[in-house]
């Protein structure tokens, strides 16, 4: 099969630009990326479930704005397709049940898609003030509307512009939201011992944040993917040559 990876993105600027840096770095070991879009998930989950020989692959070729991208493919061109959306809600047939739903759904990347979602928002990546207070960071719903100025205003110099990140750079923020990860699942702010689905991470947060006080803890979907992807003790590996975050 193809080693060719679908990247799928609500937005068309932000998750690219952070796909194009990162993967110069990983991911790219004789393997393609190519992106596309669609404007809700839930909006395609809906086609795809009215109708089960639809798959997510031939709904994405008939978007506009795939056309050209994807012309010269088909199905099989790809071995993985993976899924990239917000938490935020901004989506009128948004709700906690369908993104439930949507996770079980979509929860194989060989077949109609793998979905990662961060939250609450693509630019939860880079909203790190401080690596050492990252642990308890959270942002209310209230806050949702204004949280691309929220992040930009109070996030490290270093971490503002996705397209100047190094391997360094990547490596201190992946490990950063890891732990991050593991301590909304286990309550312990330290890298995982095992490979976490998204729908535990969801249940999580549901039930920690979300059905709590109405806020989420921040995490990032990309670091969880690369988790995903290379596998828990290779992912550890990796990480091993990182320099101290202090200095980033």
């Amino acid at each position: 099969m193809s080693n060719n990876i679908l990247f799928i993105f609500e937005g068309t600027k932000t998750e690219k630009s952070i796909t194009d840096n990162l993967t110069n770095f990983f991911v790219n070991e004789n393997t393609i990326i190519t992106c596309a879009f669609c404007t809700t998930i839930y909006k395609m989950f809906s086609e795809i479930a009215e109708d089960e020989f639809i798959d997510t692959f031939s709904l994405l070729k008939d978007i506009e704005a795939n056309k050209e991208t994807l012309k010269e493919f088909k199905r099989s061109d790809f071995s993985q397709i993976y899924m990239f959306f917000d938490y935020d809600g901004h989506a009128t047939n948004a709700g906690d049940d369908k993104l439930n739903e949507l996770l079980k759904f979509f929860n194989e990347e060989t077949e109609k898609g793998k979905l990662y979602i961060s939250y609450p928002m693509v630019e939860a990546l880079k909203h790190i003030e401080d690596f050492e207070k990252f642990e308890d960071r959270k942002v209310s719903f209230s806050e949702f509307s204004g949280y691309k100025k929220i992040v930009s205003d109070t996030c490290l110099e270093t971490l503002k512009h996705f397209h100047l990140y190094d391997k360094n750079i990547w490596k201190s923020v992946i490990e950063v939201h890891l732990k991050k990860m593991n301590k909304i699942v286990y309550n312990i702010f330290e890298l995982p011992s095992l490979i976490i689905e998204q729908n535990t991470i969801f249940n999580c947060q549901l039930e920690k944040h979300i059905n709590k006080d109405k806020t989420v803890s921040i995490l990032s979907a990309f670091p969880i993917f690369l988790h995903d992807y290379y596998g828990n003790e290779e992912t550890k590996k990796m990480l091993k040559i990182i320099g101290t975050t202090a200095n980033i």
